[in-house]
């Protein structure tokens, strides 16, 4: 079978592996759409996300849906063989502080599939089939197609962005970013009952699906002369990863307003309008991963085929350095697949 590893900056292989074989509590799924997320593409271009350096190879992917084969142990059978299933990739330790106070997306000795934050690394799902703890299998809702079941993941993080601001209703949302993550974020801040959301980018294609996800409003971030710059807004997600980005939500948000950064900045220093944070009384909080968002995503996904727009791409995994090619290239793409059933 063919898996993605990544062996270092700029070294991605499709690679034959051997087959693996569950043990106890554990699940073998056939894997068959793995969503190219920012993190892979960091781990491909730069060997590293934020302060998680790579150290040795790594099967990369965490955004997985497939269908469960078998099971290594009788008390692990659930779902049934043959159900698809999308693949929650947290594995929280469950006795640290943060797990025992219900924040296991902080779970500060968590296993998170294709992660390099510790080692040995966790490897990833992006391979033809993979073993995962059975307690981590979601069934796709019925009527779901496992395409757009593979938006779980990453509408996950959005869900949990837009949760980490508070009530969003009936108010005026700036998404900073219209990536993947920031047209999902328009997607949920829609969903969570927000009056109005304006999304900024500096690529036109980009804005385009952030309109697809239900933005109100969108606005060229590198023209200051834009019309559709807001006076001020409620709430601001940035999801760009700049400080730039940072710094624009600081200065739009209102006063006693939330700021909620959820784009990984790069590793050291960055410099934003802190300031503002004391004489505006501004809350800035941050947003990692997500924990029980991921049941609330399926069912949205289930709800919602207007997210079938944002997968621009599905590509045979035998040409996954082109797919993550693609990825990169925000003025083509959207959301990409890799399909490890073709």
């Amino acid at each position: 079978m063919f898996g993605c590893v990544i062996h270092g900056q700029g070294d991605l292989r499709v690679e034959e592996l051997p087959v693996p074989e569950p043990g106890p509590g554990q699940a073998l799924v056939a894997v068959r759409y793995g969503g190219v997320c920012g993190s892979d593409l960091h781990y491909w271009r730069h060997g590293g996300v934020g302060d998680f350096r790579l150290k040795e190879p790594m099967l990369l992917g965490h955004e997985v849906v497939g269908t469960v084969l078998a099971y290594g142990s009788p008390e692990a059978s659930r779902p049934a063989v043959g159900t698809a299933v999308a693949v929650h990739p947290a594995t929280p330790c469950g006795v640290c502080p943060e797990c025992v106070a219900g924040r296991r997306n902080v779970c500060r000795d968590t296993r998170y599939l294709g992660s390099a934050a510790r080692y040995p690394h966790v490897q990833g799902g992006f391979a033809a089939q993979v073993v995962v703890p059975a307690e981590q299998l979601r069934p796709i809702p019925e009527g779901l197609e496992l395409r757009r079941a593979a938006l779980a993941e990453p509408l996950s993080v959005a869900l949990h962005a837009v949760r980490r601001a508070g009530d969003v209703e009936g108010r005026h949302v700036l998404v900073t970013g219209a990536g993947p993550i920031g047209c999902l974020v328009v997607a949920a801040a829609k969903a969570a009952g927000a009056a109005r959301v304006t999304a900024t980018d500096i690529l036109p294609a980009a804005l385009e699906y952030a309109r697809h996800a239900g933005a109100d409003t969108l606005v060229r971030a590198d023209d200051p002369d834009d019309t559709g710059w807001p006076a001020e807004v409620d709430v601001a997600v940035e999801a760009s990863g700049v400080a730039a980005g940072l710094d624009t939500c600081l200065r739009l948000v209102r006063r006693g307003g939330v700021v909620v950064q959820l784009g990984m900045l790069p590793p050291g220093p960055s410099p934003f309008a802190g300031n503002l944070v004391v004489s505006r009384e501004i809350e800035l909080r941050g947003a990692f991963r997500f924990d029980g968002e991921f049941d609330e995503a399926l069912r949205l996904l289930a709800a919602e085929p207007a997210f079938d727009a944002l997968v621009s791409a599905v590509v045979p995994v035998r040409e996954a350095e082109s797919a993550f090619g693609l990825a990169a290239d925000r003025a083509r793409s959207c959301k990409v697949l890799l399909d490890f059933g073709a």
